[in-house]
């Protein structure tokens, strides 16, 4: 109960419309953040291909884009944990080997 009273409805603008969501209150920032992203990349599509290709189409090429930047951006994490696993065992490998040979 006491985490249901801390959520919030806020009203975020996605291109012409208004969408009720209830979120967190620490992380309606967040979601704010999130709609107006997704809302420069709805208007960069909408911008190139309005006339071209339905608006159902184009929002899904918006959808695609943003998941490719989510994908890159979880993969780049995924490296940088598995880069930084590799430093730290390197070091105590050659601590090992220069406590060896003295």
């Amino acid at each position: 109960m006491a985490e249901e009273e801390l959520k919030r409805v806020i009203r975020l603008r996605i291109y012409d419309t208004f969408i009720p969501v209830r979120v967190p209150q620490e992380e309606e920032p967040l979601y704010r953040k999130d709609a107006d992203l997704i809302n420069e990349l709805l208007n960069v599509y909408f911008a190139n291909f309005k006339e071209k290709k339905p608006d159902k189409e184009i929002i899904f090429y918006a959808m695609i884009d943003l998941g490719l930047r989510l994908q890159k951006e979880l993969q780049r994490n995924d490296t940088q944990s598995y880069d930084k696993a590799m430093s730290e065992l390197t070091g105590e490998i050659e601590n090992l080997l220069s406590d060896k040979n003295k």
